[in-house]
């Protein structure tokens, strides 16, 4: 299975989705790959569109490596086996938080250009990735989504290998992937158009109105 481009994997994936339409749902982008697929399952669901934006907190010694995940509204969630492990100091952590918490800031106010965040609390939250890698992202998200309130999370994509997908589960209520390909290198090697989603097109998709 291939895609066409972001567009054209979110239709396929609304049409996975179809048994929510109704069902107050709010759908919920990951930045910046995730919004153009939301975006489609939104509009044929019928529901609210959000962003959900995560910064993933990395070691200080190994930034690839993540000790945790923050999110809006002063959600901060931590592996306390890795903080635990790796020797991290309070004074260690603050200092990541306050680096990555300035850039979810930034995110959050530039891609919603001043509107609030749209209120999950005691509803179903179908969080959407252009595709899942290592998943450690759509965790975070997952976690955060629950932190705010979230009656029931879905995490949806198009393509994911299965491992991922099925590691998932351990943090939300369902994975909706359409192709988990047991070889998987990239999520782009599954897409005929995967060219980088500026954050004007991210904003620009979440507009009300006409355009989002």
């Amino acid at each position: 299975m291939h895609f066409t481009d972001r567009a054209d994997a979110g239709r396929q994936l609304a049409a996975d989705l179809g048994f929510l339409r109704g069902s107050g749902a709010v759908v919920l982008g990951l930045p910046r790959g995730g919004v153009p697929v939301a975006f489609e399952v939104a509009a044929e669901l019928g529901a609210p569109l959000d962003v959900i934006v995560v910064r993933k907190l990395g070691l200080p010694t190994q930034p690839e490596l993540a000790m945790g995940a923050i999110g809006e509204g002063g959600v901060r969630i931590l592996n306390e086996a890795v903080v635990q492990r790796a020797w991290v100091t309070p004074a260690d952590l603050a200092a990541a938080e306050e680096t990555e918490r300035q850039e979810l800031d930034r995110q959050a106010r530039a891609f919603r250009a001043g509107r609030p965040r749209v209120d999950i609390a005691g509803r179903t939250a179908v969080l959407v990735d252009d595709g899942i890698a290592t998943g450690s992202t759509a965790r975070a998200a997952c976690l955060v989504a629950r932190a705010h309130g979230a009656a029931r999370v879905i995490m949806a994509a198009p393509v994911g290998p299965p491992g991922s997908a099925a590691a998932l589960r351990t943090s939300c209520d369902e994975v909706r992937c359409l192709w988990t390909p047991a070889s998987f290198s990239s999520v782009g090697e599954w897409y005929e158009n995967f060219t980088p989603v500026p954050d004007a097109a991210v904003t620009a998709l979440l507009r009300p109105g006409p355009s989002g």
